[in-house]
């Protein structure tokens, strides 16, 4: 069923189910105090109306730059989102990439003092996939974005894993690490020492982005498959307590861009699976009460005059109903993902990787995302915008010069691959975001920089020993100070006074990092090419 380019105006939406989750975080962020855990931990259903109330039914003349069709395949289900809370918010440790709905979580930890030493915990080496593909060999470790997941497990839920699964010899764990791997497997560690806590499961293909947990506990793990080993690649679920694939989304015939592949990190909203694809297509499906994924409607689009859509690499933000995606065209869409229509368009001029990031002003929502050096050819200008969520308008846009370096029959864009971070404390009014510049010639040069979030002004900027496609985290210590956290293409792990840019540790770890860490407490988890996933420790030798 087609819906035409009209709009349905008036319509009146009513919120039924909301569902809260009850339990304690067990240490997902040192706001909390650790070892603070609920044997009585369940998963309440409670029939409340909803908080967040939707943003209007509206469209603006913007869209009319866009060709899209909005397809719907289940029309016994009305679209309407029946709970628009942001469920992860409540979830008992970060279950998608950057935590939340917004993918601007307060997941960030805590430390004592001026923290300037970090110490590698465990380290944990995933299998090798040495099969050649019609883009490289892939190996091992975890790619772009690769961000592992942190689950603190009820204890009712657990019990029910004990209850329901093998042991096989591996002892289940109540703080578990999850990620997808570039060597084709999905892989659980247990958080206290890097062993393996349940088998691994074989989704036959490369996994780079990062994979996403249902925050409602259902047990559904939503996966992405990023490069064709074995035809064909799609989406899949999970189902943790049967350890099987329960779904697999492969080849879409209607889609209007033929890479079928799926870095992004769906969400969960309401009743209904967000799921972006590189394909050029936004996917809503229905989840059912056993945890079951039918495909209820999508939005296709791409500029006019363009043959091909762009495809949507970068994750999902969402505020209420609207969902902001950008894709490889530069093309930034806001989409009412109550009836999936677009509401406004902004070009954003070249390829978007970088996640959009989502802030409330008072009640104005209001989006950071940065677009890549790629369509411009080998030299032009990356761009990093805030905007209105509620209309599409501009509020500042910081233009940066940067290249495309080519290596071989490889090219790596300059621009923005990492997703903004938030500052905190007292870097509240700034935005942290890792720069690709590159250059002409052998050098790839990469910056940590601080921007203002009202002028867009950059405030510093430090230069890495390499690039960064990792996305920083922060901590705070007891007077609320900012500290961030990155990582380089090199292997370095790098801590910065939020302040002021100082490099208080820069610590050789392992050998690329392109993936994402998960911060827990004073401690990180991250991924690193190649085939070793690292826990370290955010520590102060002054400490006393």
């Amino acid at each position: 069923m087609k819906i035409g380019v009209g709009y349905r105006r008036g319509q009146k939406v009513f919120l039924l189910t909301a569902i809260v989750i009850a339990f304690y975080a067990c240490g997902r962020s040192a706001r909390t105090s650790k070892g603070n855990t609920d044997e009585d931990s369940l998963v309440a259903e409670m029939k409340l109306e909803s908080k967040t109330k939707p943003y209007p039914a509206t469209q603006f003349t913007s869209v009319e730059a866009l060709d899209y069709k909005v397809d719907v395949f289940d029309t016994l289900h009305s679209g309407t989102i029946d709970d628009l809370e942001d469920l992860y918010m409540g979830a008992p440790g970060v279950f998608t990439f950057r935590g939340n709905l917004k993918r601007n979580a307060d997941f960030c930890g805590r430390v004592t003092g001026c923290p300037d030493t970090l110490i590698v915990n465990w380290t944990f080496d995933t299998e090798m996939d040495n099969r050649e593909t019609s883009v490289g060999t892939w190996g091992g470790g975890t790619g772009w974005t690769g961000q592992p997941l942190y689950v603190c497990w009820p204890d009712s839920v657990l019990r029910r894993f004990h209850k329901e699964l093998p042991s096989d010899g591996y002892k289940l764990s109540k703080q578990e690490i999850i990620f997808g791997s570039l060597c084709s497997k999905a892989y659980f560690l247990d958080f206290e020492t890097g062993k393996q806590s349940r088998p691994s499961i074989d989704v036959t293909n490369p996994i780079k982005g990062t994979v996403s947990l249902d925050p409602t506990m259902n047990g559904n793990l939503y996966i992405g498959q990023g490069v064709p080993a074995v035809e064909y690649i799609g989406a899949m679920c999970v189902n943790l307590f049967q350890h099987r694939i329960t779904h697999f989304y492969g080849k879409d015939f209607k889609a209007w861009r033929g890479w079928h592949a799926y870095d992004s990190s769906p969400v969960r909203l309401g009743h209904f699976l967000i799921r972006p694809s590189e394909n050029g297509t936004l996917y809503k499906f229905l989840i059912e009460e056993n945890g079951n994924l039918s495909l209820h409607s999508t939005f296709r689009f791409r500029k006019k005059n363009t043959f091909v859509a762009g495809g949507i690499e970068s994750s999902i933000a969402v505020v209420a109903n609207y969902g902001i995606v950008g894709d490889n065209h530069g093309s930034v869409v806001c989409v009412d993902l109550n009836t999936m229509q677009p509401v406004w368009y902004y070009s954003l001029g070249d390829d978007i990787d970088a996640s959009p990031v989502i802030e409330m002003e008072a009640d104005t929502p209001y989006v950071y995302v940065g677009c890549e050096v790629d369509r411009q050819g080998l030299e032009g200008t990356a761009r990093l915008v805030k905007l209105n969520v509620l209309d599409g308008s501009e509020v500042w846009c910081l233009k940066t010069l940067a290249y495309k370096a080519e290596v071989g029959e490889k090219h790596f864009d300059g621009g923005y691959y990492a997703t903004p971070l938030l500052g905190q404390g007292n870097c509240k009014d700034v935005i942290f975001v890792n720069f690709v510049e590159n250059s002409i010639g052998t050098q790839r040069p990469g910056y940590f920089m601080a921007i203002s979030k009202h002028t867009g002004e950059i405030l510093y900027r430090v230069k890495m020993c390499n690039y960064a496609w990792s996305s920083p985290v922060l901590f705070l210590n007891e007077k609320d100070e900012c500290y961030v956290l990155t990582a380089d293409t090199y292997g370095f792990v790098y801590l910065f006074d939020g302040k002021d840019g100082k490099e208080l540790c820069c610590l050789h770890v392992g050998s690329n990092f392109e993936s994402s860490p998960v911060v827990v407490g004073d401690q990180i988890v991250i991924g690193s090419r190649g085939k070793t996933i690292y826990k370290l420790t955010i520590a102060n030798r002054k400490k006393s």
